[in-house]
């Protein structure tokens, strides 16, 4: 059975070029003109994938995607914003968005996304890959095949990128990841969003796993190279690391 795709935007222009061009490559869809009506729509057809547009009546994509993941933390959702339109990106991340794509498109780069979201939801499916079912750093219980991570007892409510790349860095603790290693094993080698994004995902994985996000313990910075994941309960980390470099 082929994919179900929900197509959200107001302009009806849009979601007919969208539907057709998904109709073309063999999948499934089903679409909506608002965000009221898109809450239903993903209520009632339980999508694979979510195209979202950001300015809409009623309510905007921001608010979609939030009520979206109160439901469903894994469901790939990619966000579209109109080329003048002044979007701060951190607020679709924070919300649960996984991507973003700015209107006008090429259908090249739309498909070269979807499929990348798609395969990424795919594969988080066969976590982990050889390694241990849970994973412990410090007070971080991470629980690969469950998706599901614990500080302290508590559950940590991250969206499924932020899972993907704290998941990524804890079955190779210690180990230096640059941005575009994180590009290539969470977004896929195709994908062609922007690099800062990284950052902000980071930033909101260490806004729900460290104390002082301003000083991480947990997930640190090595000045000019990347980012780590590291047991601040360990004296020996830098030895055992065998890294170098400031960590902010």
């Amino acid at each position: 059975m082929s994919e179900l795709v929900l197509v959200v935007d107001d302009e009806k222009s849009i979601v007919s070029g969208i539907t057709s061009l998904l109709e073309e490559e063999g999948y499934e869809f089903c679409s909506a003109g608002d965000g009221i009506e898109a809450l239903d729509v993903f209520n009632a057809q339980h999508p694979d994938i979510v195209i979202l547009d950001i300015m809409m009546p009623r309510m905007n994509g921001f608010q979609v995607c939030t009520e979206i993941r109160v439901l469903d933390k894994r469901t790939p959702i990619l966000m579209l914003s109109a080329k003048g339109d002044i979007v701060d990106k951190s607020v679709g991340f924070k919300a649960g968005a996984d991507d973003y794509l700015t209107k006008p498109f090429v259908k090249e780069e739309l498909m070269l996304r979807i499929e990348a979201l798609l395969r990424r939801s795919r594969d988080a499916d066969s976590h982990p890959r050889g390694g241990k079912a849970v994973i412990h750093v410090g007070g971080l219980e991470i629980h690969l095949k469950r998706q599901r991570v614990l500080l302290e007892g508590e559950p940590v409510d991250l969206t499924p990128k932020e899972f993907l790349i704290l998941s990524l860095m804890a079955n190779r603790l210690g180990q230096v990841f640059t941005t575009q290693e994180i590009i290539e094993h969470v977004w896929g080698e195709d994908y062609v969003g922007e690099i800062t994004s990284v950052a902000v995902f980071i930033r909101r994985i260490r806004e729900k796993i460290e104390d002082d996000p301003s000083k991480p313990v947990y997930l640190t910075t090595v000045w000019r190279v990347g980012y780590r994941l590291s047991d601040p309960h360990r004296e020996d980390g830098e030895r055992q690391f065998g890294a170098h470099g400031s960590q902010r």
